[in-house]
């Protein structure tokens, strides 16, 4: 048996709202686009138990149109309930064809609340606050990227700022940290956020939630490095594998990637998620990095992740990528990307090479003007890659 699915353009975010209240009530599933144009490959009809269709590139740039059914979705917000502070009001911040965008709309459904539409466009702290003021339900969440995460926290310690100089400031302009503080969590997720951008956050009163997880899983399902729900972590070879009622159900047309992403062991659908990470005696989960992002740079492996890490705890690089670039000696080397001032090399490497070792130090720092992103809001890793090649210094 089959249902129809039905296009519709992200950037009308109560028309994607409305399409999965009557999806997840049984009618057609909704396929968001970035657009309004209607790719000739898309299907007019998916199995049954299929309510929304994801497209993702991942990091890695290869598009996916994740399957999910309305059973994943509404345990995945089931299981969010139950580990933050039970059903609330949202605010919607994130790209209502990204997968952290439609949970927010998803768990506003199942709480029979309104959420509060930022809209889509560049993010402005100053609109968030005043879209935060709009919210009227005593739990209030909303979710975010790394990104906005520290352009609010900027804001927000600009306002201390200039009440510390006895500036003053206009009324849209105060408000960002009260905001922030005004919510009963605040998510964080998409990609790694960095330890240095989570305790300025905490310093300041918010009250942060690392997720993670991925389209795959309807989105996040381990907080704080727990598992939510009835969700189980193992490692595998090195490797997270996810379980739980919240997994997709194929990737459409795609058997051969279906097969390579789902396995089946001890009567459980398991979900291998491309992490390699580690689980402690205490069940928290610590995710270390993509199982591709490790190069062999003069014969010895460096994973990109770890290095990052360590990059982006550095001031003023909160936001840097670090990527693989081809080297006539070493192989490959890792190579840093921000758009801020550049920082000192040699200082850098030196904290890379204290907690990563020699093989790690970042052979350069790109500078650009702005990161190529994915239509996830993740940085585009393979455009960087590109963009670094030909960067080299004389």
């Amino acid at each position: 048996m089959t249902r129809p699915l039905r296009p519709i353009d992200a950037r009308d975010q109560g028309a994607v709202l409305e399409a999965l209240r009557v999806a997840l009530a049984g009618g057609p599933a909704v396929a968001p686009r970035t657009d309004d144009r209607v790719p000739d490959d898309l299907p007019a009809t998916v199995p049954v138990a299929v309510a929304l269709v994801v497209e993702t590139s991942g990091s890695t740039g290869h598009a996916k149109r994740v399957a999910l059914s309305a059973d994943a979705l509404l345990a995945g917000a089931a299981a969010a309930d139950q580990a933050l502070s039970g059903p609330g009001q949202w605010l919607l911040a994130l790209p209502a064809h990204y997968i952290a965008g439609l949970n927010v709309l998803v768990r506003s459904i199942t709480a029979g609340t309104e959420p509060v539409l930022l809209g889509p466009g560049g993010f402005d702290p100053r609109a968030f606050a005043r879209a935060a003021r709009r919210l009227d339900h005593p739990v209030r969440y909303v979710s975010l990227v790394p990104a906005q995460l520290a352009a609010l926290l900027d804001a927000a310690e600009s306002e201390r700022g200039s009440e510390a100089a006895g500036a003053g400031s206009a009324p849209d302009d105060a408000g960002v940290a009260g905001a922030l503080r005004g919510f009963a969590a605040v998510l964080v997720g998409g990609q790694a956020t960095p330890a240095s951008l989570i305790a300025r956050a905490r310093l300041l009163g918010v009250p942060i939630v690392r997720t993670y997880g991925a389209s795959e899983t309807s989105g996040g399902c381990v907080y704080d490095g727990v598992p939510v729900g009835r969700t189980r972590v193992e490692i595998v070879d090195g490797q997270i594998e996810l379980s739980g009622p919240s997994l997709f159900d194929e990737y459409l047309a795609d058997p051969e990637r279906t097969e390579a992403a789902l396995t089946t062991r001890d009567g459980l659908r398991w979900y291998r998620t491309g992490d390699h990470g580690t689980v402690s005696d205490e069940g928290v989960l610590t995710v270390t990095g993509r199982l591709d992002d490790v190069i062999v740079s003069g014969g010895e492996k460096v994973s990109l992740g770890v290095v990052e890490r360590v990059v982006r705890e550095r001031p003023g690089l909160d936001a840097a990528v670090v990527v693989r670039s081809p080297h006539p000696r070493w192989g490959e080397v890792p190579v840093v990307v921000t758009t801020g001032a550049a920082p000192d090399l040699l200082e850098l490497r030196r904290a890379v090479v204290e907690r990563a070792g020699r093989a790690a130090a970042p052979d350069r720092v790109v500078v650009l003007a702005a990161l190529p992103l994915l239509s996830s809001g993740k940085p585009d890793r393979r455009a960087l890659e590109r963009a670094v090649g030909g960067d080299r210094p004389n």
